[in-house]
């Protein structure tokens, strides 16, 4: 395990699980995706609860939220700079470090910068504060 991780805007390879597969029961997501950890907060106990959203190659459609991932951001994060990607912001896992069955490989590949999580992060409150944020619980 990394000795930095969890922090906001490090990528990691994860089993991401879609909101549409969770509603359907499943509970292991069907690939490892690069994710991006947008938001760590810590309980009085010391737990972190993390809420990750995904990143994908596959442009997303209108009615979903998504932010492009300028090439710089895709540098600094280690992604494949040959492909367009976007990170979905309309949708995020929730899961606890200290109980996670999925965050198996703590190692982030990068980092997105803090100027682009900050923006990520703002349109994740904006959609949760109007109740339209899809959550996986990974818990």
């Amino acid at each position: 395990m990394a000795a930095d991780f969890p922090q906001p805007g490090q990528v990691i390879d994860y089993h991401y699980l879609w909101k549409w597969q969770d509603q359907r029961g499943e509970t292991e997501g069907r690939k490892r995706r690069p994710s991006c950890v947008v938001v760590v907060a810590v309980d009085r106990k010391g737990l972190h609860h993390l809420f990750i959203a995904p990143i994908t190659t596959k442009e997303p459609n209108r009615d979903r939220q998504a932010v492009p991932v300028p090439e710089t951001e895709a540098r600094r994060a280690k992604l494949d700079l040959d492909l367009r990607l976007w990170v979905i912001v309309d949708e995020v896992n929730y899961d606890i470090l200290e109980q996670s069955y999925t965050l198996e490989d703590r190692t982030p590949r990068g980092s997105f910068s803090p100027v682009f999580v900050e923006h990520l992060a703002r349109l994740i409150r904006t959609i949760h504060a109007e109740r339209s944020l899809r959550i996986a619980n990974r818990n």
